[in-house]
């Protein structure tokens, strides 16, 4: 069980949020020194993505935070960097292609999932949503018992997603949120909105 005061903080990247220059922000999250960051931009077609994820890999090395890239193995293959995350049906797909990666991520909505995941391989998953988020307007969270219980059923670290909130003075997960997630099992949350809109 980890405390309150353990849990990691996981930038999700989405530049569409940014009011800033993408890399600008990155820089400014690479500052708060997240245990890594997920470079998300999935609506970006490979080649485009493997270009950004070039210069986000650089920034990330020049600030010693890990990088994981997202959706394009190939890419992240490329780009000699050896964590990935990928969508649970695409683990599905490329479960048997990935001894080459040493960090494996996936997103999972349920128990199932989340033991599909650890089955195929993967050493860390997100859960959410958890609470309630602009990001999945109109659905209900899945809430802190859905939490709890992807913790219990899997052996790898699980860390909440969806409407963790940012503290903006220490740039560590709310501190309200934090005790409820721990409670749960969970390493650490994930927040997109909070490191993408922050100002330092």
């Amino acid at each position: 069980m980890y405390t309150s005061k353990e849990m990691q903080v996981v930038a999700v990247t989405n530049r569409s949020l940014c009011h800033r220059p993408f890399l600008e922000q990155l820089e400014m999250v690479c500052q708060t020194h997240p245990a890594f960051i997920i470079l998300r931009e999935k609506d970006l077609p490979a080649q485009e993505y493997e270009k950004l994820a070039a210069q986000v890999l650089e920034l990330c090395h020049s600030y010693e935070v890990p990088c994981v890239l997202h959706t394009y193995p190939d890419a992240a293959r490329a780009l000699g960097c050896t964590s990935i995350h990928l969508p649970l049906p695409l683990l599905r797909e490329y479960a048997h292609e990935l001894n080459d990666f040493t960090q494996i991520g996936s997103s999972v909505h349920s128990v199932e999932d989340a033991m599909e995941a650890e089955r195929l391989g993967a050493t860390y998953v997100t859960a959410g949503h958890v609470y309630v988020t602009d990001c999945k307007k109109g659905l209900a969270p899945r809430g802190l018992d859905f939490l709890r219980n992807v913790c219990k059923s899997v052996s790898i670290p699980v860390y909440a997603i969806g409407g963790i909130q940012l503290d903006a003075d220490t740039h560590t997960i709310a501190q309200n949120q934090a005790a409820e997630i721990a409670s749960c099992g969970a390493k650490g949350g994930c927040i997109m909105s909070g490191m993408m809109q922050f100002t330092p």
